[in-house]
């Protein structure tokens, strides 16, 4: 029998066989899922990682301990990454509110501020009796104060008013029942050249009129003293009729004597108690105060009406007494009142020759023996 002779081709087309084919490809899918499950087992620390970064943020400083890490995980830098949990803010807290547009507020006056009214030349202070303070609008139709402020001068209680280097004042007291006796002689040789004396007054509750039990004796002495003299009465009249009965009360007290100074009436509320003017209209007030001064004046004498500040710019109707003096009885540094005067009441609290106790003083600014 004859031998057949085998090729090198002939022995590799034997070997791939269809299931060694089969074998093959089982053995590749098996490897590459090997692969997949090791690549997945290695991610699992990552994940673990992840969830505790989605706690939540604590309010104190995070704090990386040792020992609290999990045994077996291995910390990356991706672990140490804890400003994530801060957010992101490059501003400045401070500078963001200065960044932001200002708010137009109102602006309120502190407590120290003055009100626009008391610079703006037109309106005046008053400071009524129950202590509030009230800016009043200045009549621009009536005669002006006309004093010079930076002209008074004042030493040892004693005012003096001076036009051009010339002493043009004049110093008086007012006297009523109630001062005990006064020495009319020293009390001239302190710088006094009148007195004002008191006649009476009109009870504020019943309306009667009663005399001052000294007025006869202090207008004798203090004539012989040398003194001028002037009368007023404190009046509480809430008529015409009763206004002009005060009125002939001071004609009839002047007698023998010479008065050149002015017969006052004295108007005003009562302190700490209701007097009977009270329940008179300003309207009322000025006519009750006009017939005093229109009897006086027919009798030949000067007029003058003595009140604060307050009762003469808000009760009664200053436009009607143009005609008639002011007789400003307000205590201070400077005589506080927008409108003409004659004589200003301006302490109350002075101490002179001749009075026993504290005496006001009134200054005149014009001689009314030349008057």
């Amino acid at each position: 029998m004859r031998n057949k002779m085998n090729l090198p081709d002939d022995n590799e087309r034997n070997l791939f066989t269809p299931q060694m084919t089969a074998a093959l490809v089982v053995t590749a899918f098996v490897t590459l899922l090997i692969i997949v499950i090791v690549l997945l087992t290695n991610r699992s620390p990552h994940h673990n990682t992840a969830e505790h970064d989605t706690e939540p943020v604590q309010t104190s400083s995070p704090v990386i301990k040792p020992e609290e890490t999990p045994s077996g995980d291995v910390i990356g830098p991706g672990d140490l990454d804890f400003w994530d949990m801060y957010p992101e803010d490059d501003e400045d807290p401070d500078d963001a509110q200065q960044s932001e547009p200002d708010e137009e507020k109102p602006v309120e006056p502190d407590e120290g501020d003055e009100p626009p009214e008391a610079t703006d030349g037109r309106h005046t202070l008053v400071i009524n009796r129950d202590g509030k303070e009230e800016w009043m609008l200045i009549s621009p139709y009536l005669p002006k104060n006309d004093i010079d402020p930076s002209s008074l001068v004042l030493q040892s209680d004693l005012m003096s008013y001076y036009i051009d280097g010339k002493e043009t004042s004049y110093l008086g007291i007012s006297v009523d029942k109630y001062d005990d006796y006064i020495d009319f002689v020293k009390l001239k040789d302190s710088g006094i050249d009148f007195v004002m004396l008191r006649v009476g007054v009109r009870g504020y509750e019943s309306g009667t009129i009663t005399f001052d039990d000294y007025y006869a004796d202090n207008i004798s002495r203090a004539t012989q003293a040398g003194l001028e003299v002037g009368l007023y009465f404190r009046s509480q009249a809430i008529t015409p009729e009763e206004a002009a009965e005060e009125a002939v009360a001071l004609i009839s007290a002047i007698g023998e004597y010479s008065v050149k100074y002015p017969l006052a009436i004295d108007a005003g509320f009562v302190l700490n108690d209701t007097s009977r003017i009270e329940m008179l209209s300003k309207a009322e007030k000025t006519n009750v105060l006009r017939a005093f001064a229109d009897t006086v004046k027919a009798s030949g004498y000067s007029c003058a009406l003595h009140a604060d500040k307050e009762f003469l710019l808000k009760e009664i109707d200053l436009s009607k007494f143009s005609d008639i003096d002011i007789w400003l009885d307000n205590p201070g540094d400077l005589p506080d009142y927008p409108y003409a005067m004659t004589m200003w009441e301006y302490t109350d609290n002075a101490t002179l020759g001749g009075v026993n106790g504290l005496t006001d003083i009134t200054i005149s600014f014009i001689d009314y023996t030349q008057k």
